[in-house]
Order: C-alpha cells, then sequence, then structure tokens
C-alpha cells in the first residue's frame, strides 16, 4: 500500500502549486517520493511474474517526474498534483504501448490503464492494420468477460467515418475508427492505503497482458 502522508503530500501540493510552497515542503517531497519508487519496486518485481518484457526494468525506468514541462502549455502551474509510473518493454520512453499507474487523490481521479493513447500516424496505421488482420483474436480480448468487467469497452476516441483507405462497408469498421486504442479503469483513494492495493494492481496486469501483446505485435 501507499502512505498516507504521500496521498496527504499530493493534496497539499494541489492546493499549493507554487515554487516558495514546493521548495519549504522539499523534504515531505522527498518522502513521498521514496514511498511511491519503492511501492513502484514491489509491482514491477511482480509484474516481471507476469511478462518478460518487464525482466529488465527498473523504477527509474518507470517513475515519471512531477515537474511539469511549462515551456508549450497554457498552463503554468510548475508540478503534477500526481504520480505516475508505466511499466512497458524498453522503459517509459521506449514506443511500445505498456501499463500505467496514475496516483491522483485530491481529486479521487486515481487509475490504471494500458493501451497506445492518441498514437503518431504511421503508430495508428500499423494498429489499425493489425486490428484488422486479426480482428477475431482482437475481439476474443476485448471481449473477454474479466477483462470487460474490470476495463470495460476501448474508450471512445475515434473517427466519424472510415478511416482513409477503410471500406466503409468493412463488418468491422467500428473498431479501426479508433484513434486511440486504450482501457482504464479507477482506484478509489481508500484503496490507495489499502493492504489489497497491490493485488488489485497486479490483477488489473494480468487482465490486461493480452492486450497489450496484442498491440505491441504491430510495433
Amino acid at each position: 500500500m501507499l502512505h498516507p502522508n504521500t496521498l496527504k503530500f499530493l493534496k497539499s501540493l494541489d492546493k499549493n502549486n507554487n515554487r516558495e510552497w514546493f521548495e519549504k515542503n522539499k523534504n515531505l517531497y522527498e518522502l513521498a517520493k521514496a514511498d511511491f519508487n519503492n511501492w513502484v519496486e514491489k509491482i514491477i518485481i511482480e509484474a516481471q511474474k507476469i511478462n518478460n518484457d518487464y525482466q529488465q526494468l527498473a523504477v527509474k525506468d518507470c517513475v515519471f517526474r512531477i515537474y511539469r514541462d511549462v515551456r508549450f502549455s497554457k498552463n503554468k502551474l510548475p508540478y503534477k498534483n500526481n504520480m505516475g509510473a508505466q511499466l512497458k518493454k524498453g522503459g517509459k520512453k521506449s514506443p511500445y504501448c505498456g501499463f500505467y499507474i496514475h496516483i491522483e487523490p485530491s481529486t479521487n481521479g486515481s487509475f490504471i490503464a494500458g493501451g497506445f493513447w492518441m498514437p503518431e500516424g504511421d503508430v495508428l496505421k500499423k494498429l489499425r492494420q493489425e486490428v484488422e488482420y486479426n480482428t477475431d483474436d482482437f475481439k476474443k480480448i476485448i471481449n473477454d468477460k474479466k477483462f470487460k468487467t474490470l476495463y470495460g469497452s476501448l474508450e471512445e476516441h475515434k473517427l466519424k467515418k472510415a478511416p482513409k483507405g477503410i471500406d466503409p462497408s468493412h463488418p468491422d469498421v467500428e473498431l479501426l475508427k479508433y484513434t486511440s486504442y486504450v482501457v482504464s479503469t479507477s482506484i478509489d483513494n481508500s484503496d490507495l492505503t489499502s493492504e489489497k492495493l497491490n493485488k488489485q494492481i497486479i490483477k488489473g496486469l494480468k487482465t490486461i497482458q493480452p492486450f497489450l501483446d496484442f498491440l505491441n505485435t504491430a510495433i
């Protein structure tokens, strides 16, 4: 589980998102960072039992910085109000898709997710091609009872019309309209400090792994 003080820090940061407050409370950030990193390390160890793609991962390969890049953003708040980590082959900067963990207690906005969110055009083309060529396999994955119970359906990022080069009368055209191939499920704040948290996360990873493997085959 995560320490309650880690969640308390993130909630306080959300209300005091400025450099002056952050510097005064840098010690609290360091404690929260260490707690989160230690927790992620435990998740990585369990993930390595599920899929070989995670064998070479270290915490530094997975955890995202709390500092925001504000150079090209209208939102000039210097810090994120969340902590996040992504487990995938080659680490968080690799071209593959992976399993994402997002901890945001201030808005009860924590969740786990996986897949490709708004990929570049060449990647999206490969994903659609994989879905088109192996539609039955893809349907079997996303219609699996355990998958649907935990993650529901693909998130509705899709075109209104068939993509260029795809016949509008294609029997599975709806699956080819997606501009993202991603699913997610929320984590309640009360679960973040529960002893059941790790089991919940690992269950989420096991359930989503066939989906990730299918998409990564395209890449």
